[in-house]
């Protein structure tokens, strides 16, 4: 039901976001796991939402939202975060009216769940819905409605992609999400990662689909690079997923 309502808010939406002042937004970072937080906001109605909160810099961005007279709606996660935990709790407390938003598929708890092809609005701007699993099930990436720009979270990186060893992820799966979903955008879309570890902020659809070394290989190339990463796992895994399947929130301690 509330999938379906903002779907339908966004069709209504994209007759009329070309006109008016250009979006509002602002690219934040968190050290740790080096994420990156998006605050959107339309400086017309001053509605906004925010784009993979973590929990340790949620006061900051609830203090921004603050200072900008903004009216923060949404807190969005890509999916389900095993480097941090996610802030869209702590800024439900915040910012009173605040909904925490992530995919049905995800399997977390949220105030929203969305589906491929829903539509997140705010003020005169959307965010579509494209599934991309592959680091895990529930991934989704969020496109502006006009298609300027796509928040990729883990799934497409700059010059990389998110891993697949963990989590139920799959490879392959995330090799087709990212040239069906993503690299399927207009060249000059820009893109906008949940992490980066190398001080990128920002590429485009063209640069990854020309350019990134792991996605240019042919599928079967992709996935034995994948299976043979090696990684050590998140530090922070065993206690982020279970307090990210809980919208961020841990369990007291009993």
């Amino acid at each position: 039901m509330a999938a379906a309502a903002l779907r339908v808010a966004g069709r209504q939406l994209s007759q009329r976001s070309g006109s008016g002042a250009p979006i509002l937004l602002r690219q934040m970072f968190e050290p740790k796991s080096c994420t990156y937080t998006y605050l959107l906001g339309d400086r017309e109605s001053r509605e906004a939402i925010l784009i993979d909160p973590v929990l340790e810099t949620a006061p900051r961005d609830a203090q921004l939202v603050k200072e900008l007279g903004l009216r923060l709606l949404y807190a969005v996660n890509t999916h389900c975060h095993a480097d941090h935990i996610t802030g869209s709790g702590v800024l439900r407390s915040l910012l009173p009216g605040c909904q925490s938003v992530i995919s049905r598929l995800s399997g977390a708890q949220a105030d929203l769940h969305i589906e491929d092809g829903d539509s997140i609005r705010f003020g005169r701007f959307a965010l579509e819905t494209r599934a991309s699993p592959g680091h895990t099930p529930g991934c989704v990436t969020f496109v502006l409605n006009d298609h300027s720009m796509a928040f990729t979270g883990d799934a497409l990186l700059i010059r990389g992609c998110g891993r697949t060893d963990f989590q139920q992820g799959c490879a392959k799966t995330l090799y087709h999400s990212v040239h069906k979903k993503i690299f399927t955008l207009p060249g000059n879309c820009l893109v906008y990662p949940a992490h980066d570890y190398h001080g990128h902020t920002v590429s485009t659809v063209e640069e990854e689909r020309t350019l990134n070394p792991r996605l240019t290989l042919s599928c079967e190339e992709f996935v034995k690079v994948m299976d043979n990463l090696n990684l050590p796992k998140p530090q922070q895994i065993d206690i982020a997923v279970p307090a990210n399947m809980r919208c961020g929130v841990q369990t007291p301690p009993s």
